[in-house]
């Protein structure tokens, strides 16, 4: 099966309120995803976008591109730093929880990522910051634990 999902993370501060967006396609379907937290970074959130995307697959060994601004995210896994990072169990990175929550979700496929300018009026990219501004505007947000142990 072929999936294409965009993904886009935001934080209003940097740490700050964040969220991000996810935009599903495969075929005729089409699914969105965002989420808000009360505290984290646009990293983690670029991160956590590609995450829940990978997760709310219902076929493992599907081929999956994933579209992204984040040359954070993009490059960790193209230029196959992450490996790297694994090795060193992350002695002086950030973001170990949602690496190895990648990580586990990403080997179960066959994914690759494309990075593309944000802000570039790519209308699923355009929708995936909508998604994730919305989210991180929410009453009521998450607590971004990860982050929070991290401090």
């Amino acid at each position: 099966m072929n999936i294409t999902i965009y993904t886009d993370g935001s934080s209003r501060g940097n740490p700050g309120p964040g969220g991000y967006g996810v935009v599903l396609l495969s075929g005729k379907f089409r699914k969105e995803l965002s989420e808000g937290f009360e505290l984290t970074t646009n990293n983690r959130m670029e991160l956590l976008a590609a995450i829940a995307g990978l997760e709310s697959l219902k076929i493992e060994n599907s081929q999956v591109t994933i579209y992204s601004d984040s040359k954070y995210v993009v490059d960790a896994v193209e230029k196959g730093w992450i490996w790297n990072w694994i090795k060193i169990r992350f002695k002086g990175k950030k973001n170990e929880d949602l690496w190895l929550r990648f990580v586990k979700i990403y080997q179960k496929h066959h994914v690759k990522f494309v990075w593309v300018k944000g802000h570039a009026e790519i209308p699923e990219n355009e929708r995936c910051d909508q998604l994730a501004v919305e989210a991180s505007m929410q009453p009521n947000l998450k607590k971004d634990s990860g982050y929070l142990q991290s401090l």
